[in-house]
């Protein structure tokens, strides 16, 4: 492949080697000493692998052409890169590219079941799941908008749904994504760049220059002879890492968790409510990240006042012309508001399979094979329990500073305890402010009960010495 690639301008390849590390498997040595910011390597645009590439090829681009709609980006590099491999190695050179690419993959949809198992409850566990569908389809609607229609170029042993998820899993992981100028995107492959691995402890180092469409690896950082050049992929969770790359960064700081507020539109008022919730950026299904450094991001907190509009609540905001910033609406509200989003938290957190405090007791036992499946997605699964739990932390504590703020004497119940209106049993229940005897799960179940309950609450609290009226 080396030789392929100098006779196309290749340059740097003389100080590279492709090597075997304990640590990360297959990737490049340097042979001389780099400092950081320095050029390392340069892939020629001529080489490149991108949709562009694939179009022009004199005996797939026709093919291509004629698949209505046309292919998407991923399936065009996939059915591309399948088709180099099916033509032999001395295919324009690209062939010894393909030859060198992994027979295998360890991203999750090749996992076995028990060992995708470990992690359910994850968004990776949903995400797989989903993902396995979906490829089962688009391989099924590959194979009549195109590989049917061209057998002859697409023989049925060489292009089975076997080899399109081994395709697909080539782009996914060795492919890199640029911004152009004119705000489009390129997602190209470069061969010899994609043995590469990734270290969140190097600078982003990936150039792609748009003028001579080629591919430029810096040094992130200092290189003495016999290290690994490593680039850095971004701030990747591991439940991504693993969907796309097959690997897990123990202890991942940039582990998240993608939390999906949806509200039907059946509901009450959902077509003011929906106006609310554009204004602010937001939609009425709307998916927003939780992370380590924001576990409860501000539009979280924007979505849940709009859907806990009341009538009068909507009614207030027209005549007062008030905007959707939200920063906070009433205590009534944000006391619904941060007690829904408690209990979801605590929801979510009881559908995983495995408690964060087990996967932490078997991973320091050596439960697990290091690096193995099972093991990546034990770490998934910490990672995003991890968020969950500072996510939820962070939702009592201000549930706790406005519930406080409030003088109601609203708190969490150190037992469960059952609403006087609805009886739902919950340790999420405010007691009444003046009595302090009975509990409600909300501010609509208070008001509902008040005039059986305003009698007893005004002889209890005289009885119990409240200057409240």
């Amino acid at each position: 492949m080396e030789s392929w690639l100098k006779q196309y301008g290749a340059s740097g390849l003389d100080d590279l080697e492709l090597a075997d590390f304990s640590n990360t498997g297959r990737g490049v040595r340097t042979l001389r000493r780099f400092e950081e910011g320095g050029k390392i390597l340069t892939i020629p645009h001529g080489v490149l692998w991108t949709v562009k590439h694939a179009y022009a090829d004199p005996v797939l681009g026709p093919a291509l052409l004629s698949a209505r709609p046309p292919l998407s980006v991923d399936d065009t590099l996939a059915t591309y890169i399948l088709f180099v491999r099916s033509r032999g190695s001395g295919y324009d050179g690209l062939g010894s590219h393909v030859a060198a690419l992994p027979a295998s993959y360890t991203s999750s949809i090749f996992f076995a079941e028990a060992e995708l198992e470990i992690c359910a409850g994850t968004s990776l566990y949903t995400t797989t799941k989903q993902l396995d569908r979906q490829i089962e389809a688009d391989y099924k609607e590959l194979v009549v908008r195109l590989f049917g229609r061209h057998q002859e170029l697409f023989p049925c042993d060489k292009f089975t749904i076997e080899d399109y998820k081994w395709a697909l899993c080539t782009v996914w992981s060795r492919a890199m994504d640029f911004k152009l100028g004119n705000g489009d995107s390129i997602r190209l492959l470069a061969p010899f760049a994609d043995m590469l691995n990734h270290s969140p402890k190097v600078e982003q180092c990936h150039i792609y220059d748009v003028l001579s469409g080629n591919l430029s690896i810096l040094a992130g950082k200092d290189y003495e002879p016999g290290d690994q050049v490593l680039i850095n992929y971004g701030p990747v969770p591991n439940n991504r890492l693993l969907r796309l790359y097959g690997f897990v960064v123990p202890s991942n700081p940039n582990d998240s968790y993608d939390l999906v507020l949806a509200t039907h539109p059946m509901a009450p008022f959902f077509e003011q409510k929906h106006k609310l919730w554009v204004s602010a950026g937001l939609d009425s299904t709307s998916t927003v990240s939780l992370t380590l450094t924001d576990p409860l991001p501000s539009s979280i907190l924007r979505y849940l006042r709009i859907q806990r509009l009341n009538e009068s609540d909507l009614a207030g905001m027209v005549s007062h012309k008030s905007d959707a910033a939200f920063e906070k609406v009433s205590d009534s509200n944000e006391v619904e508001v941060l007690r829904f989003l408690v209990e979801s938290i605590s929801s979510l957190l009881d559908g995983f399979k495995n408690q964060l405090e087990k996967l932490e007791d078997q991973l320091a036992e050596g439960f697990y094979t290091p690096e193995g499946n099972a093991w990546s997605a034990a770490h998934v699964s910490l990672g995003e329990q991890r968020v969950l739990r500072l996510t939820r932390k962070t939702a009592e504590d201000l549930l706790a500073a406005v519930e406080t703020g409030s003088g109601n004497k609203r708190r969490l119940l150190s037992t469960p305890a059952q609403c006087a209106k609805c009886k739902k049993v919950s340790v999420h229940l405010m007691r009444c402010g003046r009595c302090n005897e009975v509990t409600y799960c909300g501010r609509a179940c208070q008001v509902a009960h008040f005039k059986e309950h305003k009698a007893i609450c005004r002889a209890t609290a005289a009885k119990n010495g409240s200057k409240k009226d």
